[in-house]
């Protein structure tokens, strides 16, 4: 399996990024999906995360009503769009699936997801 996340880069304080992530050789359309991020001397956190039909978001305090996360299952993909963007966001930013079981629709830690990308640079200057 393999996830390939792309659309990061640098803009500037109160801009928008959208970041997508494509998904290959695993069953995209029964895994919940999510985005961690790892600044720079900082723990990997969580920022959003999405069932596999795509009817459930979670986000982190942090991110929300300024990020949005959703799926196109036809795709294998999924976006995330940020907006309102400050420096405080400038990480790596990765993509990561999982596989739908039981309740566990959005979780938001890591030791849940199964599979992760490489990771996408997002830098954000005041």
């Amino acid at each position: 399996a393999q996830l390939a996340e792309s659309g990061g880069g640098w803009v500037q304080a109160g801009g928008s990024l959208r970041l997508s992530c494509a998904a290959s050789g695993l069953m995209f359309s029964s895994c919940y999906m999510g985005w961690f991020r790892q600044a720079p001397g900082k723990e990997r956190e969580f920022v959003a995360s999405i069932s596999w039909n795509g009817g459930t978001t979670l986000y982190a305090d942090s991110v929300e009503g300024r990020f949005t996360f959703s799926r196109d299952n036809a795709k294998n993909t999924v976006y995330l769009q940020m907006n309102s963007l400050s420096p405080e966001d400038t990480a790596v930013y990765y993509c990561a699936a999982g596989p739908t079981s039981g309740i566990r629709i959005v979780p938001d830690t890591q030791r849940h997801y199964v599979y992760w990308g490489q990771g996408t640079q997002v830098t954000v200057s005041s």
